[in-house]
Order: C-alpha cells, then sequence, then structure tokens
C-alpha cells in the first residue's frame, strides 16, 4: 500500500472494518474520511485495492442500492454479498 497516498489508505481502512454480511454506501465512506462529496474517489480508490480478501471492497455499494462497480465484476460482487448475507455470523 506504500504507493496509495495517505487519504487512499483511510479509505481502505474505513472499508476494512465495514462488518461481514453488511454493505456501505460509497458517500458513507467519504463521509467519515471527511470528504462527503468524494464518492468517485472512494470508488476509484477501491478499484485499486491490493488486498480484496482482506479488505472487503466488494460491501461498498451505491447510494441508491445498486451494486456500483467491481474489479471482479458485477456478478462477483452480487454472489459474494449475498453468500455473506446467509452464512451464519459469529458471536
Amino acid at each position: 500500500m506504500s504507493n496509495m497516498t495517505p487519504l487512499q489508505q483511510l479509505v481502505l481502512d474505513v472499508t476494512s472494518r465495514i462488518p461481514y454480511g453488511e454493505v456501505r454506501s460509497y458517500t458513507w465512506v467519504a463521509n467519515l474520511i471527511s470528504r462527503p462529496r468524494a464518492q468517485r474517489f472512494v470508488g476509484n480508490t477501491l478499484a485499486r485495492n491490493p488486498f480484496p480478501i482482506l479488505i472487503p471492497c466488494h460491501r461498498v455499494i451505491r447510494g441508491n442500492g445498486s451494486l456500483g462497480g467491481f474489479a471482479g465484476g458485477l456478478e462477483l460482487k452480487r454472489r459474494l454479498i449475498a453468500l455473506e448475507r446467509k452464512a451464519p455470523r459469529s458471536p
């Protein structure tokens, strides 16, 4: 992640804390990094996510509930979200 700016690293950190089985919007992430109009920046940063297994960028969706983008393709994003919602959560 050394090739990312501190603000991009913050986007990834915020995204890494989205709970399993839940989704958040690009606006939600932008607000948490104190850049409420930076939804596109958030999306572009997540598109460069170097660790998609550790940083669950598939959990970030558009504010209107549509999926937005995903490097692995929208069908995979849809399936990952559905899988996480169905799986039992640990206590």
